[in-house]
């Protein structure tokens, strides 16, 4: 290190122990602190001895208090007695009567859905998706309800109400509320749900209403809240109803670390595109302008909540489950605000959609919802090749009610023919190339030493452009064909039409497929064996083998042919716990790479390609005032270079 560094840090060094004894108190100002803090302990500790013997007297002179309000509201009314009573009013003021009651629940039914509403709170209790099973074949549940919550809060005679204390009349016309209520394919069905306050008349109503309205082929529910004659009721300063949304997700599918990984919580601002928390780690965020939407996104369903006007802001987190709770996946909370006017009736026109991430359904609500799947939005050639290539193509072969195994071998067919003019171009340029190969060894060894590496360029330029081979020509093609086999990587995995989709030996072309189960985990590897990650892998070795026997070039860098055997051993351990579908889409495109390449070689006579750029050689060479200006800058580099060397 040069002296005036280390001067300069024992200055810095000084400069900071120097600031911190003057900015330390002083011995005066620490006992005051300390003081202070005393003080401040002992009347803590006063309060908190207060307030023990207070509710130990409570408990003495009345033992039912240590029931909760919770308890007690669940009561049958007549089971409620006056001590009980003042409690309830107490707690819950104007909303005494619709606290209390027993719980019961309403269902509603349609042709995907079933879904259970609860009388305490109103809400939506669980969803059950009929068309759909979890990994082990039991109902496909969104969310159970037992450790969740959609409530909202509000200050009512300065007490803080949450509609999930307060017991909801239904209210359905036509149907029995204590039976299933079914909605037809082109029927809607509406169920309100009421909690009425304790000023309630037929004259002048005052309650709080969610209505539900049902659709008989629909995974999106209509949801209202309405605030109906509660200006005496809710507090009058009140400008806002929060939402307390929380959710603990069930886990569906097989690969649970899979899932987690693609799981988080989607939002989309009203003028704003669609965001998202990120899924392999805890996320917290505060949502500052208008809302459109918010869903909680699992790897293959959702359960989004969608505002008419838009939600005035939220706060939005995400929390891994942990290792135990082996039966979920992660931990979902949102608390949305929602614009109140405390002078008026209020009403909260929403939806609610709950059902599978299909991008054709989801797409058909226009609400942008379908940019949950991973398409790979972030790069717009991904995204437009798997929306407007690779979507289409493949529903259209799902209307034949194929197998979804032959329908990924007729897909790469499809898009191997595609790609087969640039593989064709690739194979020529490696041909032409390995015509050049003897010429541009020789020149390897007219230049040996690395102070001539700017001459051998030269030479091997000067070279190729005399026998009319552009070496660029075998690059271009591939990152050509990248975009596509990166949308082949978004599109595989995130389809849910493969899941729990059997193919061969694999019976769920959405997750591994595994023909030996071990008894411990490999590092980097897992836990079982995917025999299409090892097709896929020996596929690649071979691929990678013929293709550097086929190079024209011996001018690698040490190690590197090593590397790309290696590489693929590497992805071996990574695509073992991917998609099966997606390994036996990469073993299938390189089966039929090999396909092509045995037939390029059939039909390509490359003595007719040596004979052509011996006669490229003869013709005089065209320069374009480009590539007379590079060798100028070259040469000027050239002698600039000398210059130095001499001096």
């Amino acid at each position: 290190m040069a002296r005036e560094n280390i001067i300069g840090l024992i200055l810095i060094a000084t400069i900071l122990i120097a600031y911190s004894i003057w900015m330390s108190p002083s011995e005066e100002d620490r006992i005051r602190d300390q003081q202070r803090r005393d003080s401040i302990a002992e009347v803590q500790r006063f309060a908190q001895e207060a307030e023990a013997a207070r509710l130990q007297a409570l408990q003495q002179e009345q033992p039912e208090s240590e029931e909760s309000i919770a308890d007690i509201t669940g009561l049958d009314p007549e089971d409620i007695d006056s001590v009980r009573l003042s409690r309830i009013q107490e707690r819950m003021g104007r909303f005494t009567q619709a606290a209390m009651g027993e719980d019961s629940y309403v269902f509603l039914e349609n042709e995907l859905m079933i879904i259970q509403v609860s009388t305490r709170g109103g809400h939506v209790q669980s969803v059950t998706l009929k068309n759909y099973k979890t990994f082990e074949q039991e109902p496909l549940m969104l969310f159970t309800g037992e450790e969740d919550m959609f409530t909202f809060h509000f200050f009512s005679g300065n007490r803080q109400i949450s509609t999930d204390q307060l017991r909801f009349t239904p209210e359905i016309h036509g149907h029995d509320p204590d039976q299933p209520i079914i909605a037809g394919k082109d029927e809607t069905v509406i169920l309100n749900m009421r909690a009425y306050s304790d000023i309630h008349t037929d004259d002048n109503p005052s309650y709080i209403e969610f209505s539900y309205g049902i659709r008989g082929d629909e995974y999106m529910l209509d949801y209202v809240v309405n605030f109906i004659g509660m200006q005496e009721v809710v507090a009058a300063n009140t400008t806002y109803i929060n939402l307390d949304w929380k959710a603990k997700l069930p886990r569906q599918e097989k690969n649970r670390t899979n899932e987690q990984n693609n799981s988080t919580i989607f939002y989309k601002y009203t003028t704003d595109d669609v965001s998202k928390l990120r899924e392999t780690r805890d996320g917290y965020e505060r949502l500052t302008s208008s809302v459109k939407w918010i869903s909680f996104k699992q790897q293959f369903f959702s359960s989004a909540l969608i505002a008419e006007k838009g939600f005035a802001n939220a706060e939005i987190s995400t929390a891994t489950a942990e290792e135990e709770e082996e039966d979920f996946i992660k931990n979902m909370s949102a608390s949305i605000n929602l614009t109140y006017d405390a002078r008026e009736n209020n009403s909260f026109p929403m939806q609610i959609y709950f059902g599978p991430n299909h991008f054709k359904t989801m797409r058909s609500y226009d609400l942008d919802l379908e940019r949950q799947i991973p398409l790979g939005w972030g790069f717009f050639l991904m995204s437009w090749i798997n929306r407007f290539a690779v979507i289409p193509i493949f529903n259209y072969l799902d209307g034949f009610n194929l197998n979804y195994g032959i329908i990924i071998l007729i897909l790469t067919i499809l898009l191997k023919l595609f790609l087969m003019p640039i593989a064709f171009k690739t194979y020529i340029s490696q041909a032409k190339m390995r015509a050049l190969k003897p010429e541009i060894d020789e020149l390897g060894k007219k230049f040996p030493k690395k102070d001539d590496a700017m001459k051998k360029q030269q030479a091997t330029m000067a070279l190729y452009k005399k026998a009319g081979v552009n070496p660029m020509a075998g690059c271009v093609p591939m990152l050509l064909q990248l975009p596509i086999l990166l949308a082949m990587f978004r599109f595989f995995p995130a389809s849910i039409e493969l899941r729990q989709e059997g193919f061969l030996w694999a019976d769920d072309l959405s997750t591994y497929d595994s023909i030996l189960d071990l008894p411990f985990s490999i590092p980097f590897y897992g836990d079982h064996v995917s025999l299409f990650t090892i097709l896929m892998t020996l596929s690649t070795i071979l691929y990678t083998h013929m293709n550097n026997q086929m190079m024209a070039s011996s001018s690698q860098m040490p190690g590197m042919k090593t590397m790309m055997y290696f590489m693929p051993v590497m992805l071996m351990g990574i695509f073992n716990n991917f998609a099966s579908g997606l390994s036996y889409y990469y073993f299938l495109a390189n089966v039929i790479t090999f396909g092509q390449m045995f037939l390029f070689r059939k039909f390509i006579n490359e003595d007719a390609l040596r004979r052509k750029i011996e006669e490229n050689k003869k013709k005089p060479v065209k320069r374009s005032k480009w590539a007379e200006r590079m060798e100028a800058l070259t040469k000027q580099q050239q002698q600039q270079a000398q210059k130095k060397r001499k001096k």
